[in-house]
């Protein structure tokens, strides 16, 4: 059957049990290959008259002049059941917003900021930075994309990054995996890499965005790293099958990134990161922003420490899964624990016995008196309070007066 004839029977067709029409689903896949996601004009046409419409009306010509120029010389061409069949093959399915497996509540946060754009596409958001929701999600792997979306955090940094910044990276993939908390990165080279191997070692769930077809393993090197999350976890991609990862559409794709999770934590980012552009649309979508610092005299941390100094960005400075779960999880029950201070033997001693102890000299005993002297108190207040301190082990009589108690003495090594 020819696209148009699918579309024919899907623009009369009734459905009521649910199920989506196969021409309906024909018509987001050709509108995926179309026009490059991130254009606010295209997608309100879309939203405006449904996708089987849209479609038809492109074809025939009959679409707006600003809609039939974001499709150029592509409006002529349909390789829907090719892109279809190349999904197949690697057993990647079309998920639209008809499906009940779209993320339809994290994503519509993006809804909602499109909104704010004006009606000028002079005006608009560059399509690198607008807020667009996409027309349809190419996803790889046996899990639903709802539910890996529902619990989700974003982990982003630099492609160039330090043994310091995988580490970290990796074990905040590791302590959200044991949490059951879906990682979701961009499958590049550095922190995106290590966020996804560790959520991966601690079995958890992971998704890579990625900013080209999910049958294309990119980068090559990371190979091993894609098969194995879509194994486990997911890929996802706006871009058809077989489509190239060109420059632009990693931009594009960092919205999705930050549109699909409860909020966005940036590892390591250098001064002009992409990272960087993901948190800030992060924020547009009123996710929360999370930042690990770095050394001070690292190029890689200046990105962080800069979103740590934008005030109206609210960025907050996290170390673990416990801070993160904090920000992006249950009001008032996913709380960080304090960190344990370590405890002494001074620890809750009163004013007084305070004065009295750093009254009492290291060698020699002194009398009461000499210490009431030192401390500036009276004599009956020493005595009341060197008990409690000979009882705590802080002080000494050594037959003459007092004295702090020596430390202990240490065995001696073996061998002497």
């Amino acid at each position: 059957m020819t696209l148009d004839e699918d579309l024919e029977e899907a623009a009369g067709a009734v459905v009521t049990d649910g199920t989506v029409h196969p021409g309906v689903r024909r018509a987001r896949a050709w509108l995926s290959r179309v026009t490059e996601p991130g254009t606010v004009d295209f997608w309100r046409f879309v939203d405006d008259v449904g996708p089987v419409d849209a479609v038809r009306q492109l074809r025939s010509g009959r679409a707006p002049e600003r809609i039939r120029s974001l499709a150029g010389a592509r409006a002529a061409q349909d390789e829907t059941l090719a892109d279809l069949r190349r999904a197949e093959r690697c057993d990647a399915r079309l998920v639209i917003p008809e499906d009940d497996e779209w993320p339809a509540l994290p994503l519509h946060a993006l809804t909602v900021a499109v909104a704010d754009e004006p009606d000028d596409h002079r005006r608009q958001s560059e399509r690198t930075r607008a807020p667009v929701p996409p027309l349809a999600l190419w996803v790889r792997g046996p899990a639903r994309l709802d539910e890996l979306a529902d619990r989700s955090v974003a982990v982003v940094g630099s492609r160039a990054s330090t043994a310091y910044g995988e580490h970290v990276a990796a074990e905040l993939g590791h302590q959200l995996g044991e949490r059951g908390w879906t990682v979701i990165s961009g499958g590049a080279f550095g922190i995106d890499a290590a966020a996804h191997r560790g959520a991966l070692a601690a079995g958890g769930p992971t998704i890579a965005v990625l900013a080209c077809g999910v049958d294309r393993p990119y980068p090559a090197g990371h190979g091993a790293l894609l098969h194995r999350i879509a194994e486990e976890g997911l890929l996802v991609s706006e871009w058809p099958p077989g489509a190239a990862p060109h420059r632009h559409r990693f931009l594009v794709r960092n919205r999705l990134i930050a549109g699909l999770t409860r909020g966005t934590v940036v590892v390591e980012a250098a001064a002009r990161s992409g990272a960087l552009a993901t948190a800030r649309r992060a924020k547009r979508l009123s996710r929360p922003v999370m930042v690990v610092p770095g050394p001070v005299t690292s190029a890689l941390s200046v990105g962080c420490h800069e979103l740590l100094r934008e005030a109206e960005l609210g960025a907050v400075l996290v170390d673990g899964a416990a801070h993160v779960l904090e920000e992006v999880g249950r009001l008032g029950a996913d709380l960080a624990d304090v960190p344990e201070r370590p405890s002494g033997p001074r620890d809750g001693l009163s004013d007084l016995a305070g004065r009295v102890l750093d009254a009492c000299p290291v060698r020699v005993g002194v009398s009461p008196e000499r210490l009431a002297s030192i401390a500036g108190c009276e004599v009956l207040d020493v005595l009341r309070v060197l008990p409690a301190l000979e009882l705590a082990d802080l002080v000494q009589w050594t037959g003459t007066g007092w004295r702090l108690t020596p430390p202990p003495e240490e065995p001696p090594r073996a061998g002497r």
